[in-house]
């Protein structure tokens, strides 16, 4: 048996919504894009949804409308898909890292809070925080979570430590669209969320992202920059702002809205999913499964990562499980030791351990929602068989 590593979870419906759309002659900036922000902002429950091509995009635009600029700091995770912290470097500000927490993978709320409070005060107690090279000299500006695996940050001490602070929250929830913290959704915790359709996300455009938000001002911003800079009133030709080519189009569109009408059904077949790795993996010995926070009272699984003891070689277990079918990925390699970061920002191994330590032991198992009992049964038995052996 081969085990796809995800499928998309697609119907007729949604393949004739795109086919009907293919029978118009509006491609790009037509209805569908609008109805598609409208049905995203009433399932989250915001006033505001900007459809862009992808959530790297959107991250970029709550960056610009929040104001960040060169040299401003932003106190985020390491532990991410480095779209979170290439949206700051796109404007040239500096993230600053803090660990996460060894449960879930969510930014570490005590590190975050000692770390805006030594920032504040400034001098050699901010020093600790800053990268060895190009820290600037900015002020500190925002806060950007990060949603890890579907499961919402711990979002009330976050929201504390900003207003304390008076500092932006964006919420990175790319990959937890209707997961909960407390029964509040995600994204909904700062000024700007952000979520993302990739393919093997809880719904799918293709490619493509939404951003939300509760102002007005803000999304005026971002509607006008993801269309190459155009202000209400501006024409084609006319650009009040430096914008970007970040529209989404109308088949994405399209297909996105089929998708959302059922997302619902579609997190609970992923849920179910997630319910049979966690039964058929309890109690395998050398490896460590997901752990739910108490706060998050709906998980949106995205992906299933599973972390193999210490002394495993990870690399060689992919390989084992490769050759019978079974795909398996590293998730997540920590940002701060890609290349483009170290030579940036003088990162060394050692600086954020927990974010490391998962890097190193982090396994993302075959998933979706379109998986069978079958599949999820005959990927734990390889992995039990390689374990064992």
């Amino acid at each position: 048996m081969k085990i796809p590593m995800s499928s998309p979870d697609l119907t007729e419906a949604d393949r004739q919504a795109v086919l009907d759309v293919m029978n118009t002659p509006i491609l790009s900036l037509g209805p569908k894009v609008v109805e598609f922000e409208k049905k995203v902002a009433e399932y989250i429950g915001v006033k505001h949804a900007i459809a862009v091509n992808s959530g790297t995009a959107g991250l970029h635009l709550t960056v610009r409308a929040a104001g960040i600029t060169a040299g401003d700091r932003v106190v985020t995770s390491p532990f991410s898909f480095v779209a979170s912290t290439n949206a700051l470097l796109f404007e040239n500000a500096v993230p600053i890292y803090v660990d996460v927490d060894y449960k879930t993978g969510n930014i570490s709320v005590d590190q975050l809070r000692q770390a805006v409070k030594d920032l504040a005060a400034g001098g050699e107690k901010a020093k600790k925080w800053l990268p060895r090279k190009n820290a600037g000299e900015g002020m500190l500006k925002a806060l950007l979570p990060v949603d890890v695996f579907g499961q919402p940050a711990d979002y009330d001490p976050i929201l504390e430590i900003a207003e304390q602070y008076h500092l932006e929250i964006i919420e990175d929830s790319c990959e937890a669209l209707g997961a909960t913290y407390k029964g509040k959704k995600a994204g909904l915790f700062g000024k700007y969320g952000i979520f993302a359709f990739y393919p093997n996300k809880q719904i799918t455009t293709g490619e493509g992202g939404i951003v939300i938000t509760n102002d007005d001002t803000a999304a005026n911003l971002m509607k006008a920059l993801r269309n190459q800079g155009r202000a209400p009133g501006d024409t084609w030709l006319s650009h009040t702002y430096l914008g970007y080519n970040y529209r989404l189009d109308e088949m994405s569109s399209a297909l996105g809205i089929s998708q959302i009408a059922r997302v619902d059904s579609m997190i609970a077949c992923r849920e179910q999913v997630a319910k049979w790795y966690l039964e058929q993996l309890a109690g395998v010995a050398e490896i460590e499964l997901p752990i739910l926070a108490p706060e998050t009272t709906r998980m949106s699984w995205f992906v299933f990562v599973i972390r193999l003891a210490k002394k495993i070689d990870r690399q060689q277990f992919a390989s084992n499980l490769e050759a019978k079918g079974v795909p398996v990925r590293p998730y997540f390699l920590p940002i701060h030791l890609q290349p483009y970061m170290v030579e940036k920002f003088g990162y060394q191994p050692g600086d954020y351990p927990v974010t490391e330590d998962l890097g190193l032991r982090g396994v993302a198992l075959p998933f979706s929602g379109v998986m069978t009992f079958e599949q999820v049964q005959y990927v734990c038995d390889v992995l039990k068989q390689e374990l064992a052996r």
